[in-house]
């Protein structure tokens, strides 16, 4: 399997770290040119330069995706970079919690901007490109976005529209030869926690408790779920469109606790 992206050309999203990063090293470590979009520029230039010491083909996007222009310049600089796209994979987003009394609308609009308005632009942008070369979409949800937990509420919904998203775009870019599918892991061990002020006593205590809460005993590694985003990219996932694929160590089987 490592050459099945050969030649394919890819922009993720959030690719500076977590899940973004590790489907940056997947796809690459697969034979895909990629493009790396996020905020952070110093951290996005350290990845490109690993990835071009190691003899592959990387290129930087410093790019807020929530702001309509940077979003348009992203695609816009990676399609003339690399001539066309294959693959986009929208992977960058954000974690507040909050509850339907406590959540403030700005924090409401936030979450609702990066996990889904984003994605829905960045998906709009992408669709001349994909259509031409018979691309494929993938976007990063959430197993939130399968079931309901307290006190994660605009995440929660910002990741069900993320899932309601893929299913329609899916339908409506089906005659394109578009394919568009979702990824949805529990808790994985990224910066996401962190970012949204969870102190590091916190996430230690936080992750020792989602051992109980996945039934296959500990949380997920960003490269597992890279893996399954790769496989939905590729041709082995050529008859697969409008997925939403639950990776998560079982946790959308059990209940809320």
């Amino acid at each position: 399997m490592d050459s099945e992206l050969k030649d394919k050309i890819a922009l993720v999203t959030g690719a500076s770290s977590g899940i973004g990063r590790a489907t940056v090293w997947k796809f690459v470590a697969a034979g895909a040119r990629v493009a790396l979009v996020g905020r952070d520029a110093e951290a996005l230039a350290a990845v490109a330069g690993e990835i071009t010491q190691r003899g592959s083909e990387a290129f930087v996007v410093a790019a807020d995706v929530t702001r309509v222009s940077d979003a348009e310049r992203a695609v816009a600089e990676s399609v003339a970079r690399f001539g066309g796209l294959d693959v986009l994979v929208n992977a960058a987003g954000g974690l507040l919690g909050g509850t339907v009394e406590n959540t403030t609308l700005a924090a409401w609009d936030a979450m609702l901007d990066v996990n889904l308005r984003a994605v829905f632009h960045l998906m709009q942008l992408a669709i001349p490109h994909l259509e031409t070369r018979r691309g494929n979409i993938v976007n990063v949800s959430s197993v939130t976005g399968l079931r309901a937990f307290p006190g994660v509420l605009a995440y929660c919904v910002s990741k069900a529209g993320v899932d309601q998203l893929t299913r329609c775009a899916a339908l409506e870019l089906a005659g394109k030869k578009i394919r568009v599918n979702a990824v949805n892991p529990g808790v994985v061990r990224t910066q996401v926690h962190r970012r949204g002020g969870m102190s590091e006593e916190a996430y230690a205590t936080f992750l020792e408790h989602s051992r109980t809460t996945h039934p296959l005993g500990r949380v997920g590694e960003a490269e597992e779920v890279a893996e399954l985003i790769l496989f939905l990219a590729s041709e082995r996932a050529a008859w697969i469109t409008g997925a939403t694929y639950s990776i998560d160590g079982g946790r959308a089987q059990t209940c809320a606790r």
